[in-house]
């Protein structure tokens, strides 16, 4: 069994962490060239579902509980994805921006039709069915409240009350944040891409070695060193580098500690996708710039740093000291574990 997990991790680790690093030399030779990057990280998105989906494949090929189809057409997203990235090095001239927005839309939702229509026990098996429908709205409006919080708050500490104001007197932006649920399921495909990975595969694996909030911890540091290339050559520059690693330091171990306590609470994935969708769409809202374009060369000080760790640590590393980090009972299981729960009436998977 060592032997199979293993195999799987690495495969996992892999498509997770090699291929972003290996695509982040070519970020670095477009950001010298200037050339636009944005669809590296767009596609850096689906690499940690489309790792666990192809471990399961490979390692778990007799399991007939896998929802092939779905992670099949993810799969296949996720290769047009790298296309785009690799492509937008290699031929400027294409629009290859505005096509990986449309593969995200497209895959969004040829993805979540097959996704709809795989069996029932397929979904349960592999994680992928909604639970705890009433806690899990009452922890995304709560998400929606501790962001708020923090934003006015951040308003109020560097002085800019009245920007705030402004923001909240542009029809624009009530307009844009009630599309907001209706953008999520255009989009969802890219931020399943990530919380399939983190959340719903990792989070147990590290909780079970190091312990429940240990193992998020360190779950936080590695979603984080996740990011590097994407902080070096697009949320920031090289020469802002070290500021904006550490900056994604503080926000994926703060907001990972969140995203973990509702993925225990509700044992529903679909809950840190949403949250995470709403964590990276409220940016152009609340910044008041309406574009994803805020997101790329940040400027950030050392006093706004220290201020976002005591803010994070405040309203989000708090949920670590629930009773869901504090007793086993409230573990998840790991995706063999929770896959093999159903195997009883199937044929065994073999190695």
């Amino acid at each position: 069994m060592d032997k199979f997990f293993n195999k799987q991790l690495k495969i996992f680790l892999i498509i997770t962490f090699a291929l972003p690093y290996i695509l982040g030399i070519l970020m670095g030779f477009g950001y010298n060239k200037g050339i636009n990057l944005i669809a590296f990280p767009s596609a850096q998105m689906f690499y940690p579902a489309a790792g666990v989906m192809l471990a399961a494949l490979i390692t778990r090929k007799k399991d007939q509980l896998i929802p092939k189809r779905f992670f099949i057409s993810f799969i296949v997203v996720t290769i047009l994805m790298i296309i785009c990235a690799i492509g937008s090095i290699v031929e400027v001239n294409l629009p290859w921006n505005m096509i990986s927005q449309y593969i995200i839309l497209l895959g969004s939702i040829v993805s979540g039709i097959f996704l709809l229509t795989e069996k029932k026990v397929k979904r349960e098996a592999y994680g992928l069915k909604s639970n705890s429908l009433k806690i899990s709205i009452s922890v995304i409006i709560l998400f929606i409240i501790i962001y708020l919080a923090r934003t006015i708050f951040s308003y109020i500490f560097s002085g800019e009350t009245d920007t705030m104001i402004n923001i909240l007197k542009n029809p624009y932006i009530w307009i844009t944040a009630a599309s907001l649920p209706l953008n999520y399921f255009l989009v969802f495909a890219a931020f399943f891409g990530e919380e399939y990975g983190w959340r719903y595969y990792l989070q147990p694996i590290l909780q079970k070695k190091f312990g429940i909030k240990i193992g998020v911890i360190i779950l936080g540091i590695v979603w984080g060193l996740w990011h590097l290339p994407i902080n070096l050559f697009y949320y920031s520059t090289p020469s802002d580098g070290l500021i904006s690693i550490l900056g994604q330091q503080v926000t994926c171990i703060t907001l990972g500690a969140f995203f973990a306590y509702t993925y225990m609470k509700t044992n529903n994935i679909w809950v840190p996708v949403a949250l995470h969708f709403l964590n990276n769409n409220l940016v152009p809202i609340i910044t008041g710039t309406l574009s994803a374009d805020v997101l790329e060369n940040q400027q950030m000080s050392w006093e706004a740093l220290l201020f976002g760790f005591i803010i994070n640590s405040v309203l989000f590393m708090g949920f670590l000291l629930t009773k869901y980090f504090k007793n086993e009972k409230y573990l998840l299981p790991t995706m063999d574990e929770r896959a093999d729960l159903y195997m009883n009436d199937y044929p065994p998977y073999e190695d």
